[in-house]
């Protein structure tokens, strides 16, 4: 859709330039979705949110903290082991 919201680049190593790289391509899309809203194209639209709808989805998920070792009060599996009968 934009050079910035191409998803063949390749990301950046580290985290902050990730999301530098994110907000580049969220702002790309805004500002397409305007040019396209005044020239009255639907299909361009439609599909300029979709990218933005990705590209915010990476935003949020690259803006959660990351875990570093195991949380308090958390087993180290996500489920119950039966005991081996």
């Amino acid at each position: 859709m934009t050079r910035a919201s191409d998803c063949a680049r390749p990301m950046p190593d580290s985290l902050a330039a990730r999301q530098d790289a994110i907000a580049a391509a969220v702002r790309s899309l805004r500002e397409e979705r305007r040019r396209l809203e005044r020239l009255g194209l639907e299909r361009p639209l439609a599909r300029c949110h979709h990218e933005t709808r990705y590209w915010s989805f990476l935003a949020a998920m690259f803006a959660l903290p990351s875990r570093s070792g195991p949380v308090a009060g958390h087993q180290e599996f996500p489920w119950p082991v039966d005991p081996v009968r």
